[in-house]
């Protein structure tokens, strides 16, 4: 049986979830559930809080799970990165007090407030600064306020919590965090089926497969908007001078791409959604 780590509750469960299920496996029912055996893929779900999956993994006792990158290098784990998985995305950044004028270099001896100390500490080491990091929880933007921290690092999207807590941004980006599989290095079979697995739903949902009719004459035109993954496949008509074409294309595309093949004189253009795929 493959052991597979996969995130509780948070920002990262439901989607894990969804895309384990969109890859064929059985996932738990209730919400309370902390262990699921899926015997007809070999596989046992174990649900676990995301901070604490790196650790499992990385000592062994789960061959493979999934987590955030942010929390994988945080946890200082041996557990490594397999594959990026597309959702989940985050930005951390440094912040402090609106006005100031402090700089990276000025976080030399400073108090720096973060929930992410591993991550945070490694970033400031590889840049020659040591700090001193306090550790919280949560609602880290508030260390400044109180005087428990001189700035603080913490995920950023639009920046507007920082703002009502009278921060700013500053200085360069700590990581660009997002969803990962990560392995404590097994060689189990089951570990390659399941990120062949991922990565076809990850072409699933990034592409389309679309079909048209181009005569021949306008082929090679038709088939440089349409390249596919390899090549488009090219199938007779009836009609002698016409053929089929069908290809995979990215799914952001669509309209553009039938505009154009329009446009070169293709005609019957349809998109139909992958549900799956094996690339």
């Amino acid at each position: 049986m493959l052991k597979i780590a996969v995130p509780n509750k948070g920002s990262l469960s439901e989607t894990a979830a969804q895309m384990l299920a969109e890859a064929g496996y059985q996932g738990r029912r209730d919400s309370r559930e902390l262990v699921v055996l899926d015997p007809r893929n070999e596989v046992e779900f174990f649900y676990l809080r995301p901070r604490d999956i790196a650790t499992y993994v990385g000592s062994g006792a789960l061959d493979v799970g999934i987590t955030g990158r942010d929390l994988l290098l945080d946890s200082e784990s041996p557990a490594s990165e397999v594959a990026a998985l597309d959702f989940g995305g985050s930005t951390f950044r440094f912040a402090r007090p609106e006005g100031t004028d402090i700089e990276l270099e000025s976080l030399q001896g400073a108090r720096v407030a973060t929930s992410y100390p591993g991550l945070v500490g490694a970033f400031l080491a590889g840049h020659g600064i040591t700090a001193t990091l306090i550790r919280l929880d949560g609602a880290v933007e508030s260390a400044v306020r109180l005087g428990v921290a001189d700035a603080v690092a913490d995920v950023v999207s639009t920046g507007s919590t920082l703002r009502k807590a009278g921060l700013e941004i500053f200085g360069p980006i700590i990581l660009e965090s997002t969803a990962v599989l990560i392995s404590s290095g097994t060689t189990h079979p089951g570990a390659e089926t399941l990120l062949r697995r991922l990565q076809g739903v990850l072409v699933a949902r990034q592409y389309v497969l679309m079909d048209y009719d181009v005569p021949i004459t306008h082929l090679d035109e038709a088939c440089a908007l349409t390249p596919g993954i390899e090549s488009p496949t090219i199938s007779p008509l009836h009609d002698a001078e016409w053929v089929a074409v069908r290809a995979m294309v990215p799914k952001h595309d669509t309209n553009l791409v039938m505009d154009r093949l329009y446009a070169v004189g293709a005609r019957a253009i349809l998109v139909s959604p992958i549900h799956a795929a094996r690339i």
